[in-house]
Parts: structure tokens; C-alpha cells; sequence
């Protein structure tokens, strides 16, 4: 009996400072959120297509009234690289818009 009442004190201080570093070396709730990257949705292989063949369309109905089959051709070609710009303006006008910082 003498001899537990002699090592309480000390016991209950190891418990103690175990329970202290136990508590301080889990890792708080902020290290388990991750930053998530913002998704364009103005980018995309979907809609590069979509506005690329759009633009080819248009340019191709237009060329087709005004020049025939040839106007066709040269009005596609025109307007896939019209659709194609605006794709690339647009891409980089949402990323202007939406900067971190």
C-alpha cells in the first residue's frame, strides 16, 4: 500500500503528459480540407466541338448563298476559325474573371 501511494503521483502525472502529447500530435480538422481548383466550365473538348462546328456551320451556309460550293469551303474553314477563337476568348475571359487572389 505504502508503496502504491508513493508511485499515484507519478503515474498520474505520466498519464497525463501521454494524454498531452497524444492530443497535440493529431493533425487539426483544417489539415484534412484540401483546396479545390475551380473547373472553367467555359473549357471543355465538348465545347471547343460545339462552338467550333457551330462557327463552321454558319460560315458554311453563308459562303454556300454567296459563293456556291466553293464559298461553302472557304465560309467553313472561315467560320471554324471564328468558332475556334471564340472558344479561346471565352476560356480566357472566365479565367480573368474567376483569379484567385
Amino acid at each position: 500500500m505504502h508503496r502504491l501511494r508513493a508511485f499515484g503521483p507519478r503515474l498520474i502525472t505520466l498519464i497525463l503528459a501521454m494524454f498531452i502529447l497524444i492530443a497535440t500530435s493529431v493533425p487539426s480538422a483544417d489539415a484534412y480540407q484540401h483546396r479545390r481548383r475551380r473547373h472553367n466550365p467555359e473549357a471543355g473538348k465538348g465545347k471547343a466541338a460545339k462552338r467550333i462546328g457551330v462557327g463552321a456551320a454558319i460560315g458554311a451556309g453563308a459562303g454556300g448563298l454567296i459563293g456556291g460550293r466553293k464559298g461553302a469551303v472557304i465560309g467553313a474553314g472561315a467560320g471554324a476559325g471564328g468558332g475556334a477563337a471564340y472558344h479561346v476568348h471565352k476560356k480566357r475571359s472566365w479565367r480573368r474573371h474567376h483569379r484567385r487572389g
